[in-house]
């Protein structure tokens, strides 16, 4: 029975590196019944929406989606398709591995971890207010008269909630990741010491909830000396568990650390839908030269293979990566090489078909 699965194309380089996934899925031999749908710029010009409210039926109707990169138009009043997507879909966590490639030459061998990130409050919920609009000016009223400091008139504003319900599901969420993908050992990060009733929140309910989970390393560490450890020795860290700003950067940083956005893969997941997608932007600089790395994209679509329990294909997807890279024969400009977005796809498609 072949698994429907929605396809978003994006913007930029998004359908060349979309048409590239597709040739490697195809090869296989996993039955999917593909649903295009268009968002971003392309849905802006013709119906005035970055995100038409059918893809989201559609997501909805298939349960899973992969998408490829989507431009926020600057200036425009829209929110990033991103940011709606988790939230209209309560895809409330990010899933973000970085894995050392074979082949490939960086100061660190031997990286194996995953980001999991909280996907739907923190900073990016989207609660906002322009400096010196009315909405600004009562805000700061209120404040002086909640807290009695006074900040400065010229000041805008973006809320920072962390709530009990969305640290608590984020917090089981990696629990059981760990259980289910034989991981040992999560380090979350936090900045209590300042912000003691987010961040103070989120350490709290992470230390309430590993309780009882003896199975499983559970260590704490402030977001500042972490990222310092991160950059020094990375093999020490296994599962790293973030509210969403942090989540966001702290995946960029262990991105870089094994060849960079061009090969990380990310998965946005809730208890009903599922929307994979590469970490990267849309790199509307490079659009149509066919030079596009597809690799983070094509990771990104073995996790969704794993996550409809194709397994054997989602394992031929990242050995085949593994070995095109390894062999040298075909990479694009960002790893040193001169192959085009075509030339990639097909060396990891007959790697896949053995």
């Amino acid at each position: 029975m072949a698994h429907s699965v929605t396809l978003i194309p994006g913007d930029g380089i998004g359908p060349e590196v979309s048409e590239a996934t597709r040739r490697v899925l195809d090869a296989t031999g996993v039955e999917i019944e593909w649903v295009v749908e268009e968002a971003g710029a392309s849905t802006l010009e013709r119906e005035g929406t970055t995100l038409p409210e059918r893809v989201l039926e559609q997501i909805r109707r298939s349960r899973v989606a992969i998408k490829g990169p989507i431009t926020t138009p600057v200036g425009s009043g829209f929110r990033s398709v991103n940011v709606e997507l988790r939230q209209a879909l309560d895809l409330f966590a990010s899933v973000r591995p970085s894995r050392s490639l074979a082949g490939l030459p960086t100061r660190h061998p031997d990286v194996d971890l995953v980001v999991i990130r909280e996907n739907t409050e923190d900073l990016y919920q989207g609660i906002e207010f322009a400096k010196g609009s009315p909405e600004a000016l009562e805000l700061r009223a209120e404040l002086l008269r909640l807290s009695g400091r006074e900040l400065r008139e010229d000041s805008g504003f973006t809320v920072k909630p962390i709530s009990v319900t969305g640290a608590q599901r984020i917090v089981r969420f990696a629990l059981g990741f760990v259980g289910a993908h034989g991981r040992r050992k999560v380090t979350l990060g936090h900045k209590a010491n300042i912000m003691r009733f987010s961040d103070g929140l989120f350490l709290s309910i992470g230390q309430i909830e590993a309780e009882g989970h003896h199975e499983v390393w559970f260590e704490y560490m402030e977001i500042d000396h972490l990222s310092m450890r991160l950059v020094r020795e990375p093999s020490t860290f296994d599962v790293l568990l973030l509210p969403n700003l942090y989540g966001d950067i702290i995946s960029d940083l262990c991105a870089g650390l094994v060849g960079g956005l061009g090969l990380a893969a990310g998965a946005n997941l809730g208890w009903e839908y599922a929307v994979f997608e590469p970490v990267h932007g849309s790199a509307p600089d490079i659009a149509g030269k066919g030079i596009a790395n597809p690799i983070a994209m094509i990771l990104s679509a073995a996790m969704l293979l794993r996550h409809l329990n194709e397994h054997p294909g989602a394992a031929a997807v990242e050995r085949a990566v593994d070995q095109t890279l390894q062999r040298g024969e075909a990479r694009t400009p960002d790893l040193g090489g001169t192959s085009s977005t075509d030339d990639v796809a097909a060396a990891i498609a007959r790697a896949v078909a053995g």
